[in-house]
C-alpha cells in the first residue's frame, strides 16, 4: 500500500503544481478567489460539519480527529461541477472537473498526525459586458482571470484525556492570480488591455479541540476550530498593452510596464463551533456554526470600486445512517448514507447587497469489500448571489467523489 500511496501522490502533485481552473465563477474576482475546500467527500456530503471524529475517515477540517484514527488512511478526491449563471437579461452554463484534495493520515498511539495538499481558493471567470460611452461611442469591456492559492499542511491531534483531543495544523499557502481586462471601442481598430499578475505565499495555523461522552447507548459530542487571522504576502506585476483583436489571435502594438506596491493580503480569523448526538456505528447528527473576520479581508490591488466585505457566517447542520454496518450478506445494509445542508453569509457586499450562498447536499459511502476502504460520492445542489443590482445568480449542482484506502503500516511480523 505504501507504495501505491507515493506513486498516487506523485501524480497528484503534479496535477496540483500545473494551474487548475478550478471555479467558474464572477465572485472568484474579489479577494483572492473563490474557497475552494468545504471539506473531504464524505464531510461534504453532511452539510459540511466539522464534528465528527472517525476511525478511518480522515476529517481535514478539525486536526483533532487525527487522533482519533486506527488505520493509516490515504484520502483524495475531485468533483465535477455544472451553474446555471443568470443576471436579469442573459443566462450563460459553465461546467469544471477539478482535484480537490489529498492528504495521508497516521495514527500513532494516542497521537495521530496527517499532511497534504489541496487548493484553498481559485479564480476563474470571463465576463463581458457593456461599459460607459467613449467620447459618445459605445464600448465593451472583457475580464478574465485564472489562477489561486494552494495550501500544503502537516498536523497532529492528540487524546489528552479519554475522549477529548486537540491537534494542530500549520499550513503554507502558495499560488498566482493572473487577471486581464480589455476594452474594446466601436469604431476603433486598437484595443486596449490591462494584465495584472500576482504571486502570493505565507502561512496559517488551526487549532481544534473534541470531546465525546457516552449517555446509556447514545453518544453525545462536541467539536471547536479557530485560525487566527494572518496575512499573506503579494508580489505585484501590472502591464498596459495596446493589442488588435484578430480571428488568429490579439496583435501587441505597445506594451507599458506599471509599477504597483508590492502588498499584503488577510486571511481572516475563523472560528466553528458544533454539537451533536448518535449511536456509535449507526446514526449521527449534528449542527454547526461558522464566523469568519471578513470584514478584514481586502483584495489584490486597493482600487477595486463598488465592493466591501462584512464578517461572514455559516450554519450547517448533517448526519449520517448506516442500517447495518456488520451485515454480510446484505451489502446496502453496509452502505453510509448522508444527508445535510448549509446557509451562508459569505463576507462579500456587491453594489450595497450581501452575497448568500444555500445548499442541501448528500451522499453515499460504499465499502469495498473484505476491506476497510471505501468510495464516498456526494450530490451537492445550491444558490449563491441573486440578479437584482445587476449582480449574478449561480444555480449550480456539484458531483463529489472521494477516495478513502485504509491499512496497518509497520506491523511486526511473527514469521520470516
Amino acid at each position: 500500500m505504501i507504495k501505491k500511496i507515493l506513486v498516487s501522490a506523485c501524480l497528484l502533485l503534479s496535477v496540483f503544481t500545473a494551474a487548475q481552473e478550478g471555479t467558474y465563477s464572477p465572485y472568484s474576482f474579489y479577494g483572492i478567489g473563490d474557497q475552494r475546500f468545504k471539506g473531504t467527500a464524505e464531510f461534504r456530503s453532511m452539510g459540511g460539519v466539522s464534528i465528527f471524529a472517525d476511525s478511518i475517515h480522515v476529517n481535514l477540517q478539525n486536526p483533532a480527529s487525527f487522533s482519533a484514527l486506527k488505520l493509516t488512511t490515504f484520502t483524495a478526491g475531485g468533483s465535477f461541477s455544472t451553474a446555471q449563471l443568470h443576471t436579469e437579461t442573459q443566462q450563460e452554463r459553465a461546467q469544471r472537473t477539478t482535484l480537490d484534495y489529498f492528504a495521508v493520515a497516521l495514527p500513532a498511539g494516542k497521537a495521530g498526525f496527517s499532511f497534504g495538499l489541496m487548493p484553498y481558493t481559485s479564480v476563474g471567470y470571463r465576463v463581458t459586458n457593456s461599459s460607459p460611452l467613449v467620447e459618445d461611442r459605445p464600448s465593451v469591456g472583457t475580464f478574465t482571470g485564472t489562477g489561486g492559492v494552494n495550501r500544503v499542511f502537516l498536523g497532529m491531534g492528540y487524546e489528552i484525556f479519554k475522549n477529548f483531543r486537540a491537534g494542530i495544523d500549520v499550513s503554507y499557502h502558495f499560488g498566482s492570480v493572473d487577471t486581464q481586462s480589455t476594452q474594446t471601442v466601436s469604431g476603433i481598430s486598437l484595443s486596449t488591455r490591462e494584465e495584472n499578475n500576482s504571486e502570493i505565499r505565507g502561512f496559517n495555523t488551526n487549532l481544534g479541540l473534541m470531546y465525546e461522552k457516552m449517555f446509556g447507548k447514545y453518544k453525545g459530542f462536541a467539536g471547536l476550530t479557530y485560525s487566527p487571522q494572518a496575512s499573506l504576502k503579494t508580489d505585484n506585476f501590472r502591464k498596459l498593452q495596446t493589442i488588435q483583436q484578430v480571428v488568429a489571435g490579439d496583435i501587441l502594438y505597445d506594451e507599458q510596464l506599471i509599477e504597483v506596491p508590492d502588498g499584503e493580503l488577510i486571511l481572516p480569523s475563523k472560528v466553528a463551533f458544533g454539537v451533536g448526538v448518535g449511536v456509535p456505528l449507526k446514526w449521527e447528527v449534528g449542527a454547526e456554526i461558522t464566523m469568519q473576520g471578513s470584514r478584514n479581508q481586502s483584495n489584490r490591488f486597493a482600487d477595486i470600486r463598488n465592493v466591501a466585505f462584512e464578517d461572514a457566517i455559516k450554519y450547517s447542520i448533517g448526519g449520517f445512517y448506516i442500517p447495518n454496518y456488520n451485515s454480510y450478506a446484505n451489502y446496502l445494509s453496509r452502505m453510509t448514507y448522508r444527508l445535510g445542508g448549509r446557509h451562508e453569509k459569505t463576507g462579500l457586499v456587491l453594489a450595497g447587497r450581501s452575497i448568500y450562498d444555500t445548499g442541501i447536499t448528500a451522499g453515499v459511502g460504499l465499502p469495498i469489500t473484505g476491506t476497510f476502504s471505501n468510495v464516498n460520492i456526494g450530490l451537492e445542489y445550491g444558490k449563491r448571489g441573486t440578479v437584482f443590482n445587476g449582480l449574478i445568480e449561480e444555480n449550480y449542482f456539484n458531483v463529489s467523489i472521494g477516495l478513502s484506502f485504509n491499512d496497518r503500516w509497520f506491523l511486526k511480523r511473527k514469521y520470516d
